[in-house]
């Protein structure tokens, strides 16, 4: 197998959480771009999914949409009772559906706390449970890629005067969650990895971007923020046979900041 054919996803079947706008959406449509055109796009809003659906559309994929509350108790299972009805297999899941709070820590309320903890740790958790046991692990592998952040290795810079504490610690917990599935599915053929992007303008950051988005440039040694193509690359690798001896493995993407800090 040569470089190009490790790269390569055609055939491949990927199911994308949070994949209607921004980050899950510029990440579904790069492994569509590899070859993955079976792509299972789950959010809540139909409206978007069908506006994202029409973008891979033409790229030439072939995709389903799923209007469901990932954070539901039932969920994680509609969605892959969807895409199992639809193609019968899945080869990568990519958790990226997520939420955030912004509040001092001494002042984070708990019902928020827990709400950023329901979607960003116990959906993920059980959705990607479902996908494994239904799916990746009777089909004798696949790929998980775990979105995370930066901010999960460490707390806000004190400059930066914002406090997103429980949005850091689930992220955390996908940082771990990551190596420990990795660990435990290795034996099934299951990889899972996981991303870390730095501060990429979307519609969770827009309002925090316009509050300290100069003081995070300054932070950044390539001096900008992530853009729409930024994650495609890295999602492609870690999902693909190029990446078949990684796994439990998080990767940074965001302009080197976190090692400046």
């Amino acid at each position: 197998m040569n470089v190009r054919q490790m790269f390569d996803l055609t055939g491949k079947v990927a199911l994308v959480t949070g994949g209607s706008r921004g980050l899950g959406l510029q990440i579904a449509e790069g492994l569509a771009e590899m070859g993955a055109k079976k792509s299972a796009l789950a959010a809540r809003r139909q409206e978007e999914l069908d506006a994202a659906a029409a973008r891979l559309d033409a790229a030439g994929a072939e995709v389903l949409t799923i209007a469901v509350d990932l954070a539901t108790a039932a969920g994680p299972a509609a969605i892959v009772d969807a895409v199992l009805a639809r193609w019968g297999r899945i080869d990568i899941l990519v958790n990226n559906a997520a939420t955030s709070w912004g509040a001092p820590a001494e002042a984070h309320p708990l019902d928020a706390w827990r709400k950023v903890m329901a979607l960003n740790v116990d959906a993920l958790f059980a959705l990607t449970q479902e996908v494994a046991r239904r799916a990746m692990i009777p089909q004798g592998g696949g790929a998980i890629l775990n979105i995370a952040s930066i901010v999960a290795h460490g707390g806000n810079p004190p400059e930066m005067g914002f406090g997103t504490a429980g949005y850091n610690a689930s992220k955390a917990a996908v940082v771990n969650l990551t190596q420990s599935l990795a660990a435990e599915w290795g034996r099934h053929g299951i990889r899972v990895n996981a991303l870390a992007p730095g501060f990429f303008p979307t519609r969770m950051s827009r309002g925090l971007l316009d509050t300290v988005g100069v003081k995070m440039l300054a932070a950044t040694p390539l001096g900008r923020l992530g853009g729409d193509d930024d994650l495609k690359g890295a999602a492609a690798f870690l999902c693909s046979a190029a990446a078949r001896h990684i796994t439990g493995q998080c990767l940074a993407v965001d302009g080197g900041m976190s090692a400046s800090y």
